[in-house]
């Protein structure tokens, strides 16, 4: 909603133009559960008289009916318009509200503070630039606070507002006010704001939202509207090298043949030479299409068709760069990541990796610490759990073309996919290629054991599972290998039946069934193999030819027990307690 304005009656084209020429600024309100992020929105809409007559209606309305004031108005509603959220009083989903002032338009994203909905605000926080983080002055810093504020460090948001929200319930103390203040600017020391800019507030009271405050005399800094309109965000990808990721290829006829997307950073003009990474061919740029015409100069978040002078490979997902600074291009690569799914990170199993229009299945094949949202520290971790961040290595299928997150966040983040579900379980922002994928890099690269089990993200093993019935033994090992697969692992199943070779002693047999087993164990696999407790000489072999590491032996009476849990139930404690 735009501000009110004379022009508007006055003279409507005068008014269009000078929206034009705004500054835009997107920011983003976060921080713990009953902070009053939403109140702060609603009361800035309010005070600065950007709501319409309908929504004052419904507001008044909507207050005495669900709202949590008494009698009076319930600004959070303005913000919280899912039921769910009118009922438990709190922020689930993200909520975008437009509106602007004589000096400048805003997009404000007003995020979640439950923890559940941490993913939520990783979404609203990924586009915005100024983060104004709530505190509640009664309760200070909290968990939820921290992890706020080192998300909004992670995706690259520099600058702070650190407000101290409900501070007619402490009654305008500055001391209190001090207190916080001091404590987050040691905890944010690390975390890379260029600025943190505090200002002491009543959401509901509207104390230094528009106008100063009598109440804090103390208080010498800005409202919180006038930093709003204020701070200067520099456009960060207009000054880097030209990025744009193909979209789609469009090819309405035999005379055109155009490559569509969203400039992520730089600019372009026709002639310019550009290269594309995945084949390092390079050309021209002949046109610059769009739906109103031909351009002289596109720039960073304008959605351009681009014509090339030569006919080369070009598909969607690839990149097209500037030959003087080309991304990095490369299967491998170190990042840190969002979990952001009940179900816990399972190293090694395979993902799909979006990272813009390029899509490949992925695996997390190191996780090589997890960061303390409390203290920063690192510690280490075999897995990430619900908003927990770690910093992984990842390995793709195939190679993608990115920058470091911290050079240009356009192309330096991606998000993890669940392959079953199309859940997006993880955000990552990418820190360098692990392996460079140009030169003689993969004429020399080790081709052991060793670097075969690190491809494919798993520790290779042999496994027997043993029991004089047959039925079961097989049952309970095609629940393993449907597990396993399940997990993205990488194996493969043989019973005593499928190992009958060519006619010969007993010996003969056990020596081939371990040549096998160490051709799996060689090639990174793991291998299931189901055999009689009845015939040891054939498990013995393995054992005999293996090291104890990659070798393990389930007796399903013996260690597991037939009495008490199904074949299914035995096959999931047979993979939790040995991968």
């Amino acid at each position: 909603m735009a501000h009110q304005s004379e022009l508007i009656s006055e003279d409507i084209l005068a008014y269009l133009k000078s929206q034009e020429e705004k500054s835009m600024l997107r920011f983003i309100t976060c921080g713990s559960v009953d902070d009053g992020k939403s109140t702060l929105i609603g009361r800035l809409l309010w005070d600065s008289k950007m709501v319409f007559e309908d929504q004052l209606a419904a507001l008044e309305s909507d207050s005495k009916r669900v709202g949590t004031q008494g009698e009076k108005i319930d600004y959070a509603l303005l913000l919280d318009g899912l039921q769910a959220e009118r009922e438990q009083g709190i922020t689930i989903d993200v909520a975008y509200r437009f509106f602007s002032t004589d000096k400048r338009k805003f997009i404000v994203a007003d995020t979640p503070g439950h923890e559940q909905y941490t993913r939520n605000m990783v979404t609203g926080a990924s586009t915005a630039q100024v983060a104004v983080i709530l505190i509640d002055a009664r309760k200070g810093i909290l968990t939820q606070t921290r992890r706020h504020s080192y998300l909004a460090s992670l995706v690259g948001i520099r600058h702070v507002v650190l407000a101290i929200n409900k501070m007619d319930l402490v009654d305008y103390s500055q001391e209190r006010f001090d207190s916080i203040l001091k404590k987050y600017q040691s905890f944010a020391a690390s975390l890379g704001f260029d600025d943190i800019t505090a200002i002491p507030l009543s959401a509901l009271e509207g104390d230094n939202i528009i106008s100063p405050s009598p109440k804090t005399p103390w208080h010498q800094g800005p409202t919180l509207m006038q930093y709003l309109e204020t701070v200067q965000v520099p456009d960060a990808s207009a000054g880097k090298p030209f990025r744009m990721r193909v979209q789609w290829v469009n090819r309405p006829n035999l005379d055109f043949r155009g490559f569509c997307g969203t400039i992520a950073s730089g600019q372009i003009h026709p002639g310019d030479e550009i290269i594309v990474p995945s084949s390092g061919k390079k050309t021209r740029v002949a046109r610059i299409v769009t739906m109103d015409g031909d351009l002289e100069r596109a720039v960073a978040g304008q959605a351009v068709t681009l014509t090339l002078e030569d006919e080369i490979d070009i598909s969607r997902g690839d990149t097209l760069a500037t030959p003087e600074d080309v991304p990095h291009h490369a299967a491998r690569f170190e990042a840190k990541l969002v979990w952001l799914h009940e179900e816990a990170l399972t190293p090694g199993r395979s993902y799909l990796l979006k990272a813009g229009s390029a899509t490949a299945p992925a695996q997390v094949s190191q996780i090589k610490f997890k960061l303390n949202v409390n203290t920063l520290a690192q510690e280490p971790g075999e897995t990430l759990a619900l908003n927990e961040i770690g910093v992984c290595s990842l390995s793709l299928s195939k190679p993608i073309s990115f920058d470091s997150y911290r050079e240009n966040r356009g192309t330096g983040c991606f998000i993890l996919i669940d392959r079953l579900t199309n859940a997006t379980v993880g955000a990552g922002m990418i820190h360098q290629p692990l392996l460079q994928s140009s030169g003689k890099g993969w004429i020399e690269a080790d081709l052991g054991p060793k670097a075969r089990a690190e491809q494919k993200g798993q520790s290779p093993k042999v496994l027997c599972i043993a029991s004089q019935d047959q039925k079961h033994r097989t049952e309970v090992a095609e629940l393993v290998e449907k597990k396993l697969h399940s997990q993205g692992r990488h194996s493969y199943r043989l019973d005593q039946q499928s190992l009958s070779l060519e006619p010969g002693s007993k010996d003969e047999q056990a020596r081939l069934l371990a040549a096998l087993g160490e051709h799996f164990l060689a090639a990174g696999l793991i291998l299931i193999v189901s055999l009689s407790d009845q015939d040891p000489h054939l498990s013995d072999a393995l054992m005999g030819r293996l090291n104890t590491e990659s070798f393990c032996q389930v007796d399903l009476k013996k260690d597991i027990g037939t009495i008490s849990l199904s074949p299914q139930q035995q096959a999931e404690q047979i993979v939790e307690e040995l991968f």
